[in-house]
């Protein structure tokens, strides 16, 4: 077992130095590239320093030494979101700039193939790595539809708020805890969030089409959740006492289909705060 205080000291100045120093580095470019307010700059040092804080908390919890080969990738994703997420916020009400808000996102869904890649190659799969994995992915695909909603309609943030909806009800319904049975349709339904807000972001179609496309994806996320929820209901009393895993509905807002997360669906994310419910 690793306690001690220097043991919390480094691990926290660890992924401190990595996270939040990033966030910086990435914060710098927009803000001399794009210019950046001070509503972005907060917004994106509150990211790292929440994200940051929360990993520590996980790693300390699970007694990991530090960051593996693949946290490190992932954490260099969800940097990567967090300029995403400074950007919407420094623009709201505005259009950002479109081809760098694109650029960031669509290499952090890129890189959610490779974590999981990396994790099964250097043996370092871990239950904290993939709900690090599904965590980042969640809130991406959040703020991307919160700014897709800006130029389209309000009902577009419901894709992004889906799975925190999800996540609040199985306080409330506990068997909606249990794991699923893996599914390719969940998988496919998962990669076309992403894609679909990255493509309803860049601006490149008629407004109509988008709306369409958009739609189109809630629509698959309406049915993949409902016909999970249908399946766990239908076998509640055999999952009594479920372990705490979260069910894999909530893959569906995962978009890429080679994360860790995928690839371990035992540690698919838990319900609720991560940390609180890692080892």
């Amino acid at each position: 077992m690793i306690t001690g205080v220097p043991y919390r000291i480094g691990l926290a100045c660890q992924v401190q130095t990595a996270g939040v120093g990033g966030q910086l580095v990435v914060l710098t470019l927009l803000s001399a590239g794009v210019g950046l307010g001070l509503v972005g700059w907060l917004t994106g040092l509150a990211c790292a320093v929440v994200t940051c804080a929360l990993l520590t908390l996980a790693l300390r919890r699970s007694r990991a030494r530090g960051l593996g080969p693949a946290d490190r990738v992932t954490l260099a994703r969800a940097v990567l979101v967090g300029g995403v997420t400074a950007l919407v916020t420094d623009h709201l009400g505005e259009e950002p700039p479109a081809v760098v808000l694109v650029a960031l996102a669509s290499v952090a869904l890129l890189l959610d193939a490779v974590d999981g890649q990396v994790a099964r190659r250097t043996g370092t799969v871990s239950p904290l790595g993939a709900r690090f994995d599904m965590e980042v992915d969640a809130f991406l695909i959040l703020v991307l539809s919160v700014h897709v909603a800006t130029s389209l309609d309000a009902w577009v943030p419901a894709i992004g708020a889906m799975r925190y909806v999800f996540v609040a009800a199985t306080w409330v319904a506990p068997w909606l805890r249990s794991a699923l049975p893996p599914s390719s349709a969940r998988k496919t339904v998962a990669a076309l969030q992403g894609i679909i807000l990255v493509v309803a972001a860049a601006g490149v179609l008629p407004r109509p089409v988008t709306t369409v496309l958009v739609g189109l994806a809630l629509t698959l996320l309406v049915w993949s959740f409902g016909r999970d929820i249908v399946w766990l209901w239908r076998n509640r009393r055999e999952s009594a006492g479920p372990p705490e895993t979260a069910p894999a509905a909530s893959l569906a807002l995962t978009p890429g289909t080679g994360t860790s997360s995928i690839k371990c669906p035992c540690a698919a994310g838990t319900p609720g705060a991560w940390p609180s419910h890692l080892p």
